[in-house]
């Protein structure tokens, strides 16, 4: 339905304004000025975004009636409708009606997900970020010809597939010639549209107020009872317009109203249509509950009623709506106070007018809605036309309406056994949707069904993933535990994938899961029946994990050796990513750094062509760990950044562990410790004992390379007693570094021999290295030499580049103490160069000040000096480097074409360059 506009709101004659012919609003010079600055922008080929925020009636739809009659723009319209919050993509596809011959235009995985989402084409479920970007696309293709404002009233009412999708778009468009208009109520909660710049609307002046109620009551009025309308009013423009029509004008002598002034304007509203025939008020009904304002669709219901549609002439005369080529509502305060005021009895009546009306074939989703909303009890055809519908409603990627569809079929369904199931449906789409609180309302009408073991275990699996949705503690790890164990006998495959779940779940509580730990979990899955074969690769990984945790790593190395060449075998891209991060966890533990970078790169690149954005920041922290791991500080910054931004826009937490990780190895005391003191407080309070782990080792790392010692192994005293998974290849060595050089080797010995049998059994050239550094640390004389020796010619063969640094300068440190002045200044030369090139800067001090002590001074490093370019802008240049066109990046960073090729203006102006062949042959950092 397109916006409800208000024709006849809060205006006055003006001179004809520069940027167009149109009425000025009565106080709102500096909203005018705001948005004149946005269209001169997109005069001026550039995009910018605003939403207009404030209570009902404050003005918000009369200032984009104004702001649509620019001259110059192409203007592109939607509407929030409170009736079709749960439709997926509703107001999206208003917006794109006009531009959907363009489609086919779109490269085919965004055609196809935005076909998908409209209903065009069948496909698999679209990702409403996949469909914003396919959005960013066309927009950016129709405003080739000319620039476009899309404007978008009730924000607050968009359906959440919608309001994902365009924010995605609206967030990247400042080097496109698009414009975006939001309007919200004030007291919204519209997470996606979270960080646009924002326009908040007050209320009046009481001069502005008094003029504004001139325009309205032409007679003079008493002054106590204008002053009594102005007060009320409170500066809101629609109510000092609605007011006077029922205020008492003679005396004002009636009590004071306490109400809220939404309350009195609808009220208002009411009291109009209560002057009206009961044929006008059905009709008017009917409008309110057919939210696509359709003129057809109520001339239908009219016949259906048995109503002449003449009988809407007096709604109209009384300035509640108009019918037109579209059906619009004065304001929608109308069509909600019309639908609200409304018996049950009326509005079934006109819910089965409305689906008589809708014709099956182009429109079954809404004609078994509006049917459902009609039924007056138990319908098992209507509950399994809902069925079907909501079936078609996820494929489209519309979970909300399927959820909403499921529960009216679970509500219509005469038989208790598939009503519970039903139920048990709508309460798994509830969950994905976030509505936790029905999703458990409902999972308890599934479990008041006939006894059904395989419901009740499907019911206790979903409530344990709500308690760990809500609360991740180790409460809502023993309910995923009880589920696990309730699924063995039931499904053995389905019980795997729930014991991996769960003890994902437990390694993520860490410290906090007294009982259940992850030692439970693991001797649970131990139990399992043998896997049938061909195992799956998550049945060996599964198998593995279990031995880890219940009898260490050295025993499962064998079985997590397999797992992760299974993983990195598989030509399938059906492991969800949570599969993948266990696996790339697991990579980690066997000192494996080639797999642990083919499976990260895997994760960002699913999540990237697969269009899901909420799990990219997760992949793109383990692909940035693996950067960090092989010394490529840049590229992990550039992937932190991107993952900050996306984590923000799709409304999941910022994964804060790599961020404070590589701030430690950077040697950036002020950022890691400020990382740590935010974040810190709350990984405890929620129980979040890996992120505790993670932000322990990073102040470790940081101590070590400034050289304090003392610091460092007082921040690892407690995970270098964890042996927890994903930490094996850091915390031991970090610990033993800094044990030694504070003097308590003592600790640092038991430590080791841990170490060892880890390195033993992973058997690579990191792990060894690692291990006969460590192990140098502890020893004199010619044993201590050999070891370093070796260590930095394994490491040396290894793609760990920070770990060999770290070992040269840990050698050269003990060459200076022996008196080797002379070789100790050429491994220090070789580890300062490293690190200073890295960017590990403490560590790289800490060479200088050892080479300092050898008589010997740093080399300063020759070359050109490193152009800083932003993280996004590093990210572009790397991606132009390898050949890959404005096209193919724009698809892999969601930005479109004639963004990246913005972005490479700057760049090559940073750089001095003017060719993308020349990017090839520099070095940039961030």
């Amino acid at each position: 339905m397109e916006p409800a506009r208000n024709r006849a709101e809060f205006t006055v004659e003006q001179p004809r304004r520069d940027r167009a012919d149109r009425t000025r609003l009565i106080g709102r010079e500096r909203e005018f000025r705001m948005l004149d600055r946005l269209l001169a922008r997109l005069d001026g080929g550039h995009g910018e975004s605003l939403v207009v925020r404030g209570e009902p009636g404050i003005g918000k739809t009369a200032l984009l009636e104004a702001v649509r009659s620019a001259p110059g723009p192409r203007v592109l319209e939607a509407s929030g409708v409170e009736f079709e919050t749960d439709f997926a993509f509703a107001a999206l596809h208003q917006l794109c009606v006009p531009m959907l011959s363009g489609i086919d235009r779109l490269p085919q995985p965004q055609s196809a997900a935005l076909g998908a989402a409209f209903g065009l084409s069948v496909g698999g479920v679209p990702d409403p970020f996949r469909v914003g970007l396919a959005v960013l696309s066309l927009l950016s293709e129709t405003a080739t010809k000319r620039p476009l404002l899309c404007v978008v009233d009730d924000a607050q009412w968009l359906d959440r597939a919608s309001a994902q999708a365009l924010a995605f778009a609206a967030r990247r468009l400042r080097e496109e010639p698009v414009a975006f208009v939001f309007a919200m109520r004030e007291e919204s909660d519209r997470r996606e549209l979270s960080g646009l710049r924002e326009l908040p609307l007050s209320g009046l002046t009481e001069e502005d107020a008094r003029r504004l109620l001139a325009t309205r009551v032409r007679a003079p009025l008493d002054g106590p009872v204008r002053d009594r309308i102005i007060a009320e009013a409170r500066g809101n423009p629609l109510a000092l317009l609605e007011l006077p029509r029922t205020a008492d004008l003679a005396g004002g002598f009636a009590p004071p109203d306490t109400t809220t002034t939404s309350d009195r304007i609808e009220a208002g509203f009411r009291a109009r249509l209560c002057e009206l025939s009961a044929d006008t008020r059905m009709l008017v009904l009917a409008a309110a509950a057919e939210p696509t304002g359709n003129p057809l669709l109520l001339w239908r219901a009219a016949q259906a009623l048995g109503i002449d549609i003449r009988a809407t002439a007096p709604a109209e005369d009384a300035e509640l709506l108009s019918v037109g080529t579209w059906v619009r509502f004065r304001h929608p305060l109308v069509r909600s106070g019309v639908y609200r005021s409304a018996s049950a009895e009326d509005r079934r009546t006109v819910h089965g007018a409305l689906a008589r009306a809708t014709d099956d074939r182009t429109d079954p989703d809404r004609r078994a809605w509006h049917r459902a909303l009609a039924a007056t009890g138990p319908d098992e055809d209507l509950a399994e036309a809902l069925e079907r519908t909501a079936e078609r409603a996820r494929a489209r990627g519309g979970i909300a309406a399927a959820a909403a569809f499921l529960a009216e079929a679970a509500r219509l369904t005469p038989d208790p056994g598939r009503r519970a199931d039903r139920a048990l449906a709508a309460a798994n789409a509830k969950r994905d949707v976030g509505a936790v609180d029905v999703a458990s309302d409902l999972v308890a009408a599934a479990e008041a069904g006939p006894p059904d073991a395989a419901r009740q275990v499907a019911a206790e699996t979903l409530r344990a993933r709500i308690a760990f949705d809500t609360r991740r503690n180790r409460a809502a790890v023993a309910k995923l535990l009880r589920a696990a164990r309730h699924t063995v006998g039931l499904d053995p495959a389905a019980a795997r994938e729930m014991f991996l779940e769960t003890l994902a779940a437990a390694v993520f509580v860490g410290r906090f899961a007294d009982r259940p730990s992850a030692l439970d979990v693991a001797e649970a899955a131990r139990a399992l029946p043998p896997a049938p074969e061909p195992a799956r690769a998550l049945d060996v990984l599964v198998d593995g994990l279990g031995v880890q945790v219940e009898k260490g790593f050295p025993a499962a190395a064998t079985q997590l050796r397999r797992a992760v060449d299974a993983y990195v075998r598989s030509e399938t891209d059906e492991h969800g990513t949570g599969e993948l991060w266990i696996a790339c966890s697991a990579a980690m533990d066997l000192w494996d750094g080639p797999s642990w970078q083919v499976l990260a790169e895997r994760q960002v690149r699913l999540s990237r062509s697969g269009g899901a954005l909420p799990v990219l920041p997760v992949a793109l922290s383990y692909r940035a760990l693996a950067h960090i791991h092989t010394g490529e500080f840049d590229d992990a910054w550039a992937l932190v950044d991107e993952a900050y931004a996306i984590a923000a826009e799709v409304g999941v937490p910022g994964l804060v562990y790599v961020d404070v990780t590589l701030a430690a190895w950077r040697g950036d005391e002020q950022r890691t410790l400020h990382l740590v003191e935010l974040a810190l407080p709350d990984a405890i309070e929620h129980g979040e004992g890996r992120l505790v782990t993670a932000l322990e080792f990073a102040r470790a790392v940081l101590y070590n390379g400034l050289g304090r010692y003392e610091a460092a192994l007082e921040a690892i005293r407690v995970p270098a007693d964890l042996d927890e998974m994903g930490f094996l290849t850091c915390i031991p060595t970090e610990f033993v570094e800094a044990a030694v050089r504070a003097g308590r080797a003592d600790l640092a010995a038991p430590v080791l021999e841990r170490l060892a049998e880890v390195t033993r059994a992973a058997g690579t050239d990191w792990a060894l290295g690692a291990e006969r550094c460590a192990r140098a640390l502890l020893a004199d004389g010619p044993a201590a030499d050999d070891l370093y020796r070796e260590a930095i010619t394994r490491l040396d063969r290894t793609d760990a580049g920070v770990h060999a640094a770290r070992a040269r300068l840990l050698y050269g440190e003990w060459l200076r103490r022996q008196g080797h002045r002379v070789e100790a200044r050429t491994h220090l030369q070789a580890a300062h160069e490293a690190l200073a090139s890295i960017g590990a800067r403490a560590f790289a001090a800490r060479a200088a000040g050892e080479l300092a002590a050898t008589g010997e001074h740093a080399r300063k490093r020759t070359g050109d000096t490193p152009t800083r370019l932003t993280a996004q802008e590093f990210q572009i240049a790397k991606l132009v480097a390898t050949g890959a066109t404005s096209k193919e990046i724009g698809a892999q960073l969601f930005l479109s074409p004639r963004t990246i090729d913005a972005h490479l203006r700057n760049i090559f102006r940073k750089l001095g360059i003017t060719s993308r062949r020349q990017l090839r042959d520099r070095r940039f950092a961030v």
